[in-house]
């Protein structure tokens, strides 16, 4: 995992695809390189679950995470997301994706303010 220091929720990911101004100045304030990006396991799910997803919208986003590393859901992450949603009140696959950056010590990138907080604060 050499060179991974962040993990983007499912809704950094969405506003970069949409190029949503929001998604594309939190990727530019954080000087990102997509190199350096993972994502959850979750946000590949969420990504290309979505009912009205239509073919070539699911090509889009298959070929944009052919580039960025998916950190699978194991034990570890799974303790994380348990206590993480039972401590700080959020939806299940917030908590995984908060877990999972936790557990392999990476900058969450959200536009999700809350998530944020929370994340700060579990992590201090």
């Amino acid at each position: 995992m050499t060179g991974i220091k962040f993990l983007l929720d499912t809704n950094v990911v969405i506003g970069f695809l949409k190029e949503y101004p929001g998604a594309i100045a939190l990727l530019n304030q954080e000087n990102l390189d997509f190199e350096n990006c993972a994502i959850s396991q979750i946000t590949r799910m969420e990504l290309l679950s979505y009912p009205q997803l239509q073919d070539d919208e699911a090509q889009i986003i298959q070929d944009f995470l052919d580039h960025l590393l998916i950190l699978k859901i194991d034990d570890i992450v799974e303790q994380g997301a348990i206590q993480f949603r039972r401590t700080q009140r959020v939806k299940l696959p917030d908590a995984i994706i908060a877990a999972t950056a936790q557990a392999y010590g990476l900058q969450l990138i959200t536009l999700d303010q809350e998530l944020a907080t929370k994340f700060a604060q579990d992590s201090a």
